[in-house]
């Protein structure tokens, strides 16, 4: 859940951590390379863990964390002179609760990254105009190779960027239906969006948001993800701007309409071209290293958990999550107070960072801190409550609610339904021990 950090923030590490992988990995053959990407990965959501000490996110915003297609194609690593954006994102990059840690991370433990594809850039170019209405195109380094092309589009209406990428998300459709399932509204507002089942068996999502989504303003961002029965993703995206992030918008919307972008990523021109997509087979991590983030909790039985540990008067009016996120929208008849948790293990590293001055020892070396800050997700006067813990062997358990059902929604009751007294309860709660590492 985007809890307290602002988009610009992750990006700037992200983009930190992508040219330092890109520059040491240049100096290493291939094989020391996969390698290097695998700990650079666990080491950087490490690293972000320290910058964003308490920030609450979860998997449910797999859909936001990739971009829907994002950085599951390798984009951190960069694309050489492949042509395109480096990882795009719908509502900015989400890291897990306080460690860096998206979907991305967990769909390959302990794996090497993929190859770079050596798609010629001209022929998604080619493909992506034979689909689109008529107008002036700006490719971006058309005589290179990768597995996405990027341009800008203008057809006298104003600029707009457009991107396409193309994507091996598994053996099968099911390795990715993630990508083309529509966002929980509670953490990613935006204006339309429809997933459906072709006549084929291939899935299809179209969504429109917006580049910053808790703000809802400025740079709109629409995208179509098609998913093949056969496990290949082509990821379109556009823009009311002609550039992904700082340009100003020049126009009312993006150029396509959700049905032409259908047209788009369903084109049979792209099929010649996922033969080409690099297939890389997971590598088991070395003894001892830390390329293997620790087992993800069951979702269901978090939320389950969750549920069971609310106080008694509240009414659960949604819910959600996944892995080893969950989230409850309650209300006790004075308006909707959302409510999330976050269990994590291997934390015990980053101990100083996440509690820092302020936090109380109990008996059996559990470190326990409460927060209460204003919310940082642009609703109106929206406050944040946080009961934060963590064991001496680094399993953490983070529960926080807010006084609205949404944090990008303005406040809709003076104070959280969950006083920090009952937070601090439910994080402290025995029940939690059967997600910790064993």
């Amino acid at each position: 859940m985007p809890l307290n950090e602002g988009h610009d923030g992750h990006e700037g590490f992200e983009g930190e951590l992508g040219e330092a992988l890109r520059r040491t990995g240049e100096g290493f053959v291939a094989d020391d390379r996969r390698e290097l990407v695998a700990g650079g990965m666990s080491r950087g959501r490490r690293r972000l863990a320290r910058r964003r000490a308490v920030a609450v996110t979860g998997s449910v915003l797999a859909f936001a964390v990739v971009g829907v297609g994002g950085v599951y194609g390798g984009d951190l690593l960069g694309s050489g002179s492949g042509g395109g954006t480096k990882g795009s994102s719908v509502a900015g990059p989400a890291p897990t609760e306080g460690t860096g840690e998206s979907a991305t991370d967990k769909a390959a433990p302990g794996a090497e990254g993929p190859r770079e594809a050596q798609i010629p850039v001209k022929k998604m170019a080619a493909v992506l105009k034979a689909n689109t209405p008529a107008g002036n195109w700006s490719i971006t380094d058309e005589n290179g190779k990768g597995h996405h092309v990027s341009a800008v589009y203008d057809d006298g209406k104003g600029p707009a960027a457009v991107s396409v990428g193309l994507y091996r998300a598994g053996e099968s459709s099911e390795a990715g239906e993630g990508q083309v399932t529509c966002p929980d509204k509670t953490f990613v507002p935006h204006d339309a969006c429809t997933s459906e089942k072709l006549p084929n068996g291939d899935r299809l999502m179209v969504f429109q948001g917006y580049e910053y989504p808790d703000r809802r303003v400025d740079t709109k961002n629409w995208r179509a993800v098609l998913l093949t029965r056969d496990g290949f993703l082509v990821d379109a995206s556009e823009y009311n701007a002609a550039a992904q992030k700082g340009a100003p918008v020049s126009r009312t919307d993006p150029p396509f309409s959700p049905a032409q972008l259908k047209t788009l990523v369903t084109a049979g021109g792209w099929r010649p071209l996922f033969k080409q997509l690099a297939v890389d087979k997971p590598v088991q991590a070395k003894p001892g290293s830390d390329t293997a983030p620790p087992a993800e909790p069951d979702g269901a039985a978090v939320q389950g958990t969750l549920r069971s540990l609310l106080p008694k008067g509240l009414t659960v009016v949604s819910k959600g999550g996944d892995g080893q996120f969950a989230y409850v929208v309650v209300d006790d008849g004075k308006g909707k107070s959302l409510v999330q948790i976050n269990v994590q293990n291997g934390m015990g590293d980053v101990a100083g960072e996440l509690f820092g001055s302020g936090a109380t020892t109990l008996p059996d070396g559990r470190l326990v801190k409460v927060r209460q800050q204003a919310g940082e997700k642009g609703g109106a006067g929206v406050v944040w409550w946080t009961a934060d813990t963590l064991t001496k062997d680094g399993f953490r358990v983070v529960v926080s609610a807010f006084n609205t059902g949404a944090q990008h929604e303005d406040a809709t009751r003076a104070e959280p339904a969950l006083t920090t007294a009952q937070l601090k309860e439910i994080a402290l709660s025995d029940k939690w021990e059967k997600f910790a590492a064993k």
